[in-house]
């Protein structure tokens, strides 16, 4: 682990990092929303998924699309990230993603799995999946309370299962949403992982987003946020492949101990979605305000819009907010993410000041 003078040599090369690409941004993750639908219902859903209406786009606009993306970025240093809803549940979902193997697309996937058999997986290696994150939600009562589908943990952990069996895969990852309810059980839960041949799992908290503000009841406390990053720090002491998402600046105990990066907010500069019916955002877990609209593939040019339209998304968020800008950590922080920032209030929802730092 760095020294606290490392820590913060290598947060100020981050700082003069995120300037740069301010100016000249990297297109590095390409996020498609496949559908809005999901066979689960989960209580935290940013995007409110489940049995719902999806305005979707078709196999031919999509490979239109993404040849347009080839032509125009090129496909070296390029992801694709595949989500939903459940992509899974495209009919044509195999078609799609043959398409962007095709054209020469890298990509990975996030998925409940649970339409994973062993024949699943072996189309998923077919056409080209690189990686996959498979949400685990805690042990099995917790889980299937939490994401509303009774059996959906079992079958979750068929789908790993039946991927692991298949191999071929880069890297096969659970990611668990820490709440209230299952921040107990993350000793009981690393133990059956630890059983399991997956490649690493990810511990992030349930943000103040979607359908998470309709229960308050599952957000965690300031201890409980202590405890998290402490139970990942010690696990990584430890050599295990935990670690901690990217969603927020941690202060100095912190940063460069949870997860191999530095905080930074990429939305807008690394990053850039497309949502079911074709708007054109920077993350997908940015409330979806018409002003985070900036296009839609099927009317506008991607190219187009990322150079010339996403300035909204490469400012400060901290400029907005009289304690952000007069924060000691404003330059390390820079107002936290774009996805759990209050655009009304113009405050963030979530600030870990006074919780991991003063």
């Amino acid at each position: 682990m760095l020294d606290v003078n490392m820590k913060k040599k290598r947060q100020k090369s981050v700082e003069a990092y995120r300037a740069a690409l301010k100016i000249k941004p990297e297109l590095r993750h390409l996020f498609l929303e496949l559908t809005l639908r999901c066979n689960e219902r989960c209580l935290h859903c940013g995007s409110r998924c489940g049995d719902v209406s999806s305005e979707e786009l078709t196999l031919s606009q999509y490979s239109k699309f993404l040849a347009e993306v080839k032509g125009d970025f090129g496909t070296e240093n390029k992801m694709l990230d595949i989500t939903g809803g459940e992509p899974l549940l495209r009919k044509d979902f195999f078609d799609i993603m043959a398409a962007a193997h095709e054209l020469g697309f890298y990509w990975g996937m996030t998925s409940n799995a649970t339409l994973i058999d062993d024949s699943v997986a072996r189309d998923l290696r077919r056409v080209g999946m690189g990686t996959i994150s498979v949400s685990i939600d805690g042990l099995e009562q917790t889980h299937d309370a939490f994401r509303r589908t009774p059996g959906g943990w079992q079958k979750a952990m068929n789908g790993i299962e039946s991927l692991i069996r298949t191999g071929g895969f880069k890297a096969i990852q659970v990611t668990t949403v820490v709440t209230r309810e299952n921040i107990g059980q993350l000793d009981e839960l690393y133990k059956i992982l630890d059983g399991m041949d997956i490649d690493s799992w990810r511990i992030i908290n349930i943000e103040p987003i979607g359908r998470a503000k309709e229960h308050p009841e599952l957000l965690l406390t300031p201890d409980d946020y202590r405890y998290m990053f402490e139970y990942i720090r010690n696990k990584r002491i430890a050599g295990e492949p935990v670690c901690c998402g990217c969603s927020h600046y941690l202060g100095m105990e912190y940063e460069g101990e949870v997860r191999d990066w530095f905080y930074i907010c990429t939305a807008g500069t690394y990053i850039a979605s497309i949502m079911a019916n074709g708007d054109i955002t920077a993350c997908l877990d940015i409330e979806r305000r018409p002003e985070f609209v900036r296009g839609n593939i099927l009317r506008d040019r991607f190219k187009d819009v990322w150079e010339n339209k996403f300035q909204i998304f490469r400012k400060d968020l901290g400029d907005e907010n009289e304690k952000c800008r007069t924060c000691s950590e404003r330059n390390n922080c820079h107002g936290d993410s774009y996805h759990s920032w209050d655009f009304d209030k113009h405050e963030p929802q979530l600030c870990f000041k006074g919780i991991l730092f003063d």
